[in-house]
């Protein structure tokens, strides 16, 4: 197991790139701790399977270095960067059995068969197949194909990092919360340092420690589930991640103050050090409220739907659109309501990237 250290890194595709538009990958600059669970997240095409193939060695980085621990290994292919990587598609041989699919990578190493053994019953166990390790793996349903896919990647203890590309994609979606929460077991027994790449908030949310979140070839935040939650750093982050994500409404700051529609909007924290001028607001479904003093910010709702354990409304207000996530009684489509935004959620974002602050009320 490693620290993983991503240095100036950019990668193009293009043999004589002349902009940053010509780049899969501007300028990363990352640590990953050794032993952490981290998840790399992001839409299809920000460069979340380049930046895993360059880490693997699949691929050399056109600038930039990539160090395991102290070593520096950009230009090492995979063989030689001891890692381990799990698929979309499980990687297993069919005619084996799960016992023979385990002991693989530790065979071909040519480790002794008593710590064959004793590795691959530590991790049958783990991963709860013990009783189907004499099985064909052809015999297998997808989702136990792709756990012992996985227990090929953590059978090897001298592994730098555990890369899961989209390791759930094919699973079927009463069977991912399950294959979720082991992950997340194992992590917590092997100590591993593990990086899993998704475009799925829910798969990054629940594994990782501290998620990385990509737009267009770029780091936009990096943290912890409840920062990226709380604080989304960019405005991206805030409609990524939720559901529905970030209210994001147009916004003139003068004097250090927001107003949305003319309206002032009472903010976390004061502007001060934001030209007057456009800027956004952001505030999540879950922080807006239907106001019961009669203040608030007049809108009309569109339409609500019920999922149960709240409702979520759409409503229009100064031509914007704003949810609201609320619980118990929720208005009707067409009536006229008066919104309120919790203070201490309302965030001021300038040029898409956060500009208030808690530490000073406003």
């Amino acid at each position: 197991m490693a620290q993983i250290t991503l240095s100036n890194l950019r990668h193009s595709y293009h043999p004589n790139p002349t902009s940053d538009a010509d780049y899969a990958l501007k300028k990363i600059d990352l640590t990953w701790e050794d032993g952490g669970a981290y998840a790399l997240l992001g839409p299809s095409g920000c460069g979340k399977s380049t930046l895993l193939n360059i880490i693997s060695g699949l691929l050399v980085p056109s600038e930039g270095k990539i160090l395991f621990g102290d070593q520096d290994v950009t230009s090492l292919p995979p063989a030689q960067r001891n890692i381990a990587q799990v698929f979309q598609f499980p990687v297993i041989y069919d005619t084996m059995t799960v016992y023979d699919n385990l002991a693989f990578p530790l065979r071909n190493r040519g480790r002794d068969e008593d710590i064959v053994k004793q590795r691959v019953t530590a991790i049958a166990e783990m991963l709860e197949v013990t009783d189907m390790l004499n099985t064909r793996a052809a015999n297998l349903s997808p989702d136990n194909k792709q756990k012992i896919s996985m227990g090929r990647g953590l059978v090897r203890q001298d592994v730098n990092v555990v890369m899961f590309d989209e390791p759930l994609t094919v699973i079927d979606p009463h069977l991912k919360w399950k294959l979720r929460s082991k992950l997340k077991e194992l992590h917590q027994r092997v100590k591993a340092t593990m990086i899993y790449v998704t475009h799925d908030q829910t798969e990054a949310l629940t594994f990782a420690d501290k998620v990385v979140v990509m737009q267009d070839g770029e780091i936009v935040q990096m943290g912890t589930p409840v920062e990226l939650f709380e604080r989304p750093a960019h405005t991206f982050v805030g409609h990524f991640i939720g559901s529905p994500g970030m209210n994001v409404l147009p916004c003139n700051v003068k004097g250090g103050a927001a107003f949305f529609g003319g309206e002032q909007v009472s903010l976390e924290g004061p502007a001060k050090d934001v030209a007057d001028g456009g800027a956004e607001v952001g505030i999540r479904p879950e922080f807006v409220s239907i106001a019961s003093n009669g203040q608030g910010v007049e809108a009309v709702v569109r339409k609500v739907a019920d999922v149960g354990r709240h409702k979520v409304v759409e409503a229009i207000a100064h031509d914007s659109r704003i949810h609201a996530i609320l619980e118990g009684e929720a208005p009707s489509a067409g009536e006229a309501v008066k919104l309120q935004f919790k203070q201490s959620q309302t965030r001021l974002y300038k040029d898409g990237w956060l500009a208030s602050s808690p530490e000073e009320a406003a």
